[in-house]
């Protein structure tokens, strides 16, 4: 009885076996057709660039004390009067954000050891402005207690970066269609429709000019000479040929 059931449950492990090789050799005969599709496969760089729209100053208000609640306050107290200078210029307050605070002891080293010398107070600011009022904040900001301009940043709204990033991946995707039709024409094959296509990320490099001059009246003024903003889009396509 039991040399019965074994040879019963090998011829069924047989026939189970013998069923999968067939439906996968059905499945070979099948993907073969759609293997044969041939295609020519091309990537291309679409650029779009326009003037800036949107300028972005770093700045930063420091002092240094013999105390971290002096050195604190007087930060506190310069911040104050810069966030409302820049009000009275126009500045709206969402557009002046904190990018980085601390407050710490700074030592003097020497010889294996270290002294003490004081404390420092650090705040540092995020400012968005128009490009054509760039010079006249930093101006503001540095007068009215910012010590530090760590930079400046042209580069687009939201709306003006799409509408650029459209423009890009249209130059992206045609240069990508005339090299298709071009490898197409000298290996004497015709172009098919289009198979797939991707793109990777876009990218925004912003150009920072930044210089300063003296004004007619002798005082320093600040001056930007900002470029244009360039957006660069890839595509990575494939056609059918025939």
């Amino acid at each position: 009885m039991a040399s019965r059931t074994i040879h019963a449950l090998l011829l069924a492990v047989l026939l189970v076996t013998a069923g999968c090789l067939g439906t996968t050799a059905a499945q070979s005969d099948g993907g073969g057709a759609a293997n044969d599709t041939r295609t020519i496969d091309v990537s291309a760089t679409g650029t779009a660039s326009a003037p800036p729209d949107l300028a972005v100053v770093n700045v930063a208000v420091e002092a240094r004390a013999d105390t971290a609640d002096a050195a604190r306050e007087q930060v506190a107290s310069d911040v104050a009067s810069m966030r409302e200078a820049l009000r009275e210029y126009g500045v709206p307050d969402d557009a002046v954000r904190t990018t980085g605070f601390s407050v710490g002891p700074e030592y003097n080293y020497r010889e294996g050891s270290r002294e003490l010398v004081g404390y420092r107070a650090y705040h540092a600011f995020e400012i968005e402005s128009g490009v054509d009022e760039v010079g006249d904040v930093i101006d503001v900001a540095v007068g009215n207690g910012a010590s530090q301009v760590q930079g400046v940043r042209f580069t687009l709204t939201d709306e003006s970066r799409s509408e650029l990033r459209d423009e890009a991946l249209t130059e992206a995707v045609e240069s990508a269609r005339a090299d298709a039709e071009t490898i197409a024409s000298t290996a004497g094959v015709s172009l098919g429709p289009l198979h797939s296509a991707s793109t990777s990320n876009v990218g925004y490099p912003r150009p920072i000019p930044y210089a300063a001059e003296a004004s007619d009246g002798g005082s320093a003024s600040t001056v930007v000479e900002p470029g244009p903003v360039e957006v660069t889009a890839n595509v990575q396509v494939s056609y059918d040929i025939r």
